[in-house]
């Protein structure tokens, strides 16, 4: 039974790098959507009920933080995992639990992001600060 994985980030350049990612990394891990805003993101969830769903901070007409506090009031069984091009800071990660995140990572760390899915998957939180993760 695959993993359906929902990738949420305006640039379509990572958007490809990370299906890449993560459908290379497991045999099983498909990724069932995508959207390059965080509106689409949040009617994409809805429709396509994935397993996990990626959300970048900075994205257009409603940001990751915003789309991530909707999701999670309409399904809050979906985990989701942060992505950012700055580092995870104490502050940026309470931020993202509030808005129902269950973990974070710096973008530009494929391995990290594979980590998180992981962690997510066993219904763990992973939050990666200045490259130590913090998994609970």
């Amino acid at each position: 039974m695959s993993v359906r994985i929902f990738i949420a980030d305006d640039d379509q350049t990572i958007r490809l790098l990370l299906k890449r990612l993560l459908e290379g990394h497991n045999g099983e891990w498909q990724v069932c959507g995508e959207a390059d805003n965080g509106r689409q993101a949040v009617s994409q969830v809805s429709e396509l009920h994935p397993d996990v769903a990626i959300l970048d901070l900075a994205m257009p007409s409603m940001t990751g933080l915003q789309a991530a506090h909707e999701i999670a009031g309409n399904q809050p069984d979906v985990p989701m995992l942060l992505i950012s091009v700055q580092q995870v800071t104490k502050q940026l990660e309470q931020e993202a639990r509030k808005a129902g995140f269950r973990g974070a990572v710096v973008k530009s760390s494929g391995s990290e992001v594979v980590k998180g899915v992981e962690a997510l998957l066993r219904k763990q939180r992973f939050f990666v600060f200045d490259e130590s993760p913090c998994v609970a």
